[in-house]
């Protein structure tokens, strides 16, 4: 199969659809693969690092649609990367179809075979794909609120683990899933007062054999929540 993978264009996106690494499995799996040019820059990765494994570098997005069979990015492609799908093409990518109708009409007129990462399920039901994400938005939000906190961010002033003779700050994390469960894992670790709410009992008890005394867990109901943020 001809693989292709063009440069991310959305707005502050900087991955890219492929590694180097990634580009190598296929390569060695028989497949070809072809790199827009500077496609992995956001993240150092030049031509050189993908031509050394196999890759053929593209000048354009235009030739990587025009030469691949299937198509590789991060994030939903934009209009003008609808514009060069076609029947033949298979896009793998995020696509948070839901909330953007103008992109799943355009997906559908374009006739491509169009599979969305945070869809494909494992066999126990888990969703492999979305999961890592959900592990770095959990953990980056963290590193952001404590970054608010700070004064010149407009925030109070705090440090999230407090000091000797001043409390922690207290962190109340809204449902216990994969983001929940890595956002009190970098809350904890800065040494926060933390709660975790959610309104699964079960999903409760979960939590509390997973992080001991290191943590609080509440129902999540609106009393409790209002509490919680006042």
């Amino acid at each position: 199969m001809r693989v292709g993978v063009p440069k991310e264009i959305k707005n502050h996106e900087y991955r890219v659809g492929l590694t180097p690494a990634s580009v190598a499995e296929l390569v060695h799996a028989g497949h070809e693969v072809l790199v827009e040019t500077q496609a992995g820059m956001g993240i150092d990765f030049n031509d050189e690092a993908y031509t050394k494994v196999g890759a053929k570098i593209a000048p354009d997005a235009a030739a990587v649609f025009a030469g691949s069979d299937m198509i590789v990015k991060v994030k939903e492609p934009q209009p003008g990367e609808i514009a060069m799908l076609e029947p033949r093409h298979l896009l793998f990518t995020y696509l948070h179809l839901a909330a953007d109708k103008p992109q799943a009409e355009g997906l559908m007129a374009s006739g491509a075979t169009c599979i969305a990462y945070e869809t494909v399920t494992s066999n126990s039901g888990a969703l492999p794909l979305l999961k890592p994400m959900s592990e770095v938005a959990g953990r980056m939000s963290i590193q952001v609120a404590s970054h608010y906190l700070e004064k010149e961010q407009g925030g109070r002033g705090e440090l999230l683990g407090g000091v000797p003779g001043v409390a922690p700050c207290k962190v109340a994390i809204l449902g216990g899933g994969v983001s929940g469960i890595n956002a009190a894992q970098m809350a904890t670790g800065q040494r926060a007062d933390v709660t975790i709410y959610d309104i699964s009992n079960e999903r409760l008890a979960e939590l509390d054999m997973h992080f001991g005394s290191t943590i609080k867990t509440a129902y999540a109901s609106k009393a409790a929540i209002a509490e919680a943020v006042k």
